[in-house]
């Protein structure tokens, strides 16, 4: 009888020491893979969240619109080249803006534009001259002080994103206003002047490149 209690409380005793091991790794299992997939749900929703915001990113930045087709893919009239200098000679090294060049130089204005900080342009280019009479633009170019009230009848004193194109008035530095409007790739200036090649950028100004010369309000 003494020997068979002995027995009984013996195979207790194990049962008792061998349960808790038992359920302590059956936990063990548990926990790690709770923390396995909450590690994987956790980092799902971090992956989705950052690739819209990279997408928003590329979609905001650079030039947009038909004309930036023709320009240059390399050199100093590439939009990498146009980056690296003021706006001035950034347009001179852009085959179609060569007669807003030509005007900026008769009015004196390079160093100006050159120098300025954190402007935008609306440059007309070649063909955007030549809807203007050739007799009225030559009359125009050789009236140092009308050409110059033109040209910066062109200029923004800050920097304009294609967002705040959509619809503004903004000061010139002529001292008088233009207005924008339009989205996503298309918008006008004035109501008659078209953004064909926006957004550029040079080293210290934005360059909205347009159809139509614009005229200061009387």
């Amino acid at each position: 009888m003494n020997a068979f209690r002995f027995r009984r409380a013996a195979l207790a005793v194990t049962a008792a020491a061998v349960l808790p091991l038992t359920l302590t790794a059956c936990g063990g299992d548990d926990s790690s893979s709770d923390s396995a997939a909450d590690k994987a749900s956790s980092s799902a929703p971090a992956d989705e969240k950052s690739s819209p915001a990279a997408d928003d990113s590329t979609l905001a930045d650079g030039p947009f619109g038909p004309a930036c087709a023709s320009v240059p893919k390399d050199g100093a009239g590439s939009f990498d080249g146009m980056a690296q200098d003021p706006v001035a000679t950034a347009a001179s090294n852009n085959p179609d803006l060569s007669t807003l060049v030509t005007a900026v130089k008769k009015a004196g204005l390079v160093d100006t534009l050159n120098n300025a900080q954190n402007i935008t342009v609306f440059a007309p280019t070649n063909d955007a001259f030549a809807k203007i009479p050739k007799a009225d633009l030559d009359k125009v170019l050789a009236d140092k002080e009308m050409l110059t009230s033109i040209l910066t009848y062109h200029v923004v004193g800050e920097k304009l994103a294609p967002q705040q194109l959509e619809s503004g008035t903004y000061d010139t530095l002529q001292k008088s206003t233009l207005t924008t409007k339009g989205s996503g790739e298309n918008y006008t200036v004035n109501d008659t002047s078209k953004v064909v090649c926006g957004n550029v950028p040079t080293a210290n100004a934005t360059v909205h490149i347009v159809d139509t010369v614009l005229m200061p309000k009387a």
